[in-house]
């Protein structure tokens, strides 16, 4: 079959949104954050103006579709920066701060909070963000279908482990008004089991030598049922494996004590554990291989084994004897969680918890006050950066520079030049926090000491993508009985119907007519001698691959793997958005590769220092990737701030 044939059937001819507009303009590399002032001015017929695309009628970034996430027009300065270039002739902003905050994420946005509880509500708050919206990586989906509002996570997903959250965190959720037990009735946890509704494992023939959605998976811990073993395209021996894994207890360190087995875990991917220890066939490594691609952004091959026993995520570790989570070079994904249900999510996931901050921080932007009507509050970004308001969120802004002001060791006050509209402005303040990423700030802050560079510059974040697509109705997926398709051999490793959530006016979508939003998970992975390394190569893989790449395997895989249900994409498929994350998770230590660092000398904790005028903040910063980390990093660059006035 030819391409252009193939393509026509799976619907890339459909006139679905396919990338971002302004003002019903294509806006393209040229015409990005370092185009010449002229370009962006044509765009937006305004020349003569400042630049200030927020106050734009229709402005409202969680409604576009196409390449989001780090969309084209928020990186390409961040990267000229990295290659050298300077901007040595800023024009001063006329309004000087109090606060200047470099980020606006969950850990810049609760920084602020944090810094006027202190300072007070008078204080002169300025937050920067190169992105065309807040949140970071909080990012919310917006779609419509006939009428019907749909949402969807474009990135950080749910609240983990509420009950370990710190008395910081647990207390900006109170002031919030987030009461995270009341999700346990917004989430109907019997909605997929009432509708008979399972999981499948979708095996691609590029893979597996043939196309087969395979039904009686539930997990990697439970045994497959007999129907799965039967039709699953596996080898006769990496069925009996896999069976043995989940269903036998067998000691596979026999004469190592416990101590000794978590260190020999702690230094054996869970591939060669399998291989070498479980003694498991080759042929059954491509079913695992990707399993882990949404936690650890690696395959098995770079996954510690202890993690995994520590986990209870993949099989082969009941009969080891070692239970607990605790074990030399455990990573945070295992000592930092509980047993508590994963069930804490707002339809656009922590999103809300964004527009919870944004709201408290700028009253004027949305009306409301609970945790239940920002889900469906109207939000006015023309009000984020209004003069003389006291706190202003300066959107698609990209700082290029951070230096405290004074001689060394006698910092006045900080100066950050950003570049907006293809200008740079600089703008001063008493301090700045920087909650941003990690990596970017050694070239920010050119003056920082080498060590605390390389402290900084350690951390290399995992790249992925959180796809939304809208669907015209989920008929196909409630005659395959399904909710979930796992997906080890494709791009995206798995096809999910969202948490069925309920909340503030917002109704997921209860009956198989309804349109609904499917979510997909890519996580690029290139070749390493170690985590780092591989996640570098897959950020680059992830740059070079278009949206209309990403399009066609997404309209594919639906189509291969929903199609015995009836689903066609040239049909079915009404809008996509890929939510695109090259710098995603913060790096989390992996024991395979790095050192038990001594207690205040890891790379993370070096890299932190505050330097003169200038805290860090970020989740980076505290090498953990979760939305408690970056709220707790927010608090400690402000108590640091604190510290240094007493």
């Amino acid at each position: 079959m030819s391409q252009r044939k193939n393509d026509r059937e799976l619907g890339m001819h459909r006139s679905i949104a396919r990338r971002d507009f302004l003002n019903g303009v294509s806006v393209t590399i040229g015409a990005s954050l370092v185009a010449p002032r002229s370009i962006l001015g044509e765009i937006l017929n305004a020349a003569d103006e400042e630049y200030a695309p927020e106050k734009q009628p229709g402005y409202y970034p969680p409604a576009k579709t196409g390449m989001r996430g780090s969309h084209d027009g928020s990186w390409e300065t961040g990267h000229a920066l990295r290659d050298g270039k300077k901007w040595d002739h800023a024009a001063k902003d006329e309004e000087t701060y109090d606060l200047i905050v470099v980020g606006g994420g969950i850990s810049g946005l609760a920084a602020a909070y944090f810094y006027r509880q202190q300072a007070g509500n008078k204080a002169r708050i300025l937050i920067l963000d190169n992105h065309d919206d807040f949140g970071g990586h909080a990012k919310r989906n917006e779609f419509t279908s006939r009428g019907k509002k749909l949402i969807g996570y474009g990135g950080t997903q749910s609240i983990a482990g509420p009950n370990l959250y710190s008395a910081q965190a647990k207390g900006l959720f109170k002031d919030l008004g987030i009461e995270v037990k009341r999700f346990e009735t917004y989430n109907d946890r019997t909605f997929y089991s009432q509708r008979d509704l399972s999981q499948a494992v979708f095996f691609d023939k590029e893979t597996f030598g043939t196309d087969r959605l395979v039904r009686g998976y539930n997990g990697h811990l439970h045994a497959p049922t007999t129907d799965f073993l039967v039709s699953a395209p596996l080898s006769e021996a990496a069925k009996k494996d896999l069976v043995r894994l989940c269903t036998e207890k067998v000691d596979y360190l026999a004469g190592l004590d416990a101590a000794g087995k978590k260190a020999y875990l702690a230094k054996t991917s869970y591939q060669e554990y399998l291989l070498k220890n479980a003694k498991v066939s080759p042929d059954l490594i491509p079913y695992f291989k990707s399993s882990m691609h949404g936690l650890y952004g690696v395959g098995i091959d770079a996954v510690p084994a202890g993690d995994m026993a520590g986990l209870s995520e993949l099989p082969g570790f009941a009969g080891l004897g070692i239970a607990d989570r605790d074990g030399p070079g455990i990573g945070l994904e295992v000592t930092r969680q509980d047993d508590e249900p994963y069930i804490y999510h707002f339809p656009d996931g922590n999103a809300s918890i964004a527009r919870l901050l944004v709201r408290s921080l700028v009253p004027q932007i949305a009306a409301g006050s609970t945790m239940e009507d920002v889900v469906l509050a109207k939000f006015d970004y023309a009000k984020l950066d209004e003069e003389n308001a006291p706190v202003r969120i300066r959107l698609n802004s990209t700082a290029v520079h951070a230096r405290n002001i004074g001689a060394q060791g006698q910092s006045k006050g900080v100066e950050v030049t950003y570049v907006r509209g293809g200008e740079a402005r600089a703008a001063e303040a008493k301090t700045c926090i920087l909650a941003c990423w990690n990596m970017l700030i050694p070239y920010m802050c050119p003056e920082l000491p080498e060590a605390q560079k390389r402290g900084l510059a350690y951390n290399v974040k995992v790249p992925l993508v959180y796809a939304n697509v809208q669907i015209r109705n989920w008929t196909a997926l409630d005659k395959l009985k399904l909710h979930r398709v796992y997906s080890p051999g494709c791009m995206f490793t798995g096809i999910d119907m969202d948490f069925p959530v309920s909340m503030g006016g917002y109704e997921f979508a209860q009956k198989p007519e309804d349109p609904c939003v499917l979510h997909m998970q890519h996580v690029p992975v290139g070749p390493g001698a170690n985590a780092r390394e591989m996640q570098r190569a897959g950020r680059g893989k992830l740059y070079a691959t278009s949206f209309e790449t990403f399009e066609r395997a997404i309209r594919d895989q639906l189509a291969r793997a929903l199609g015995e249900g009836g689903f066609d994409p040239a049909r079915d498929v009404e809008a996509i958005t890929v939510n695109r994350w090259p710098h995603g998770y913060a790096y989390e230590y992996n024991s395979l590769f790095d050192p038990d660092w001594p207690a205040g000398q890891a790379p993370h904790e070096i890299g932190r220092q505050p330097f003169g005028n200038i805290h860090i903040a970020n989740s980076d910063a505290g090498a953990f990737a979760y939305t408690n980390e970056a709220i707790d990093q927010g608090w400690r660059a402000v108590s640091e701030i604190v510290a240094a006035k007493s």
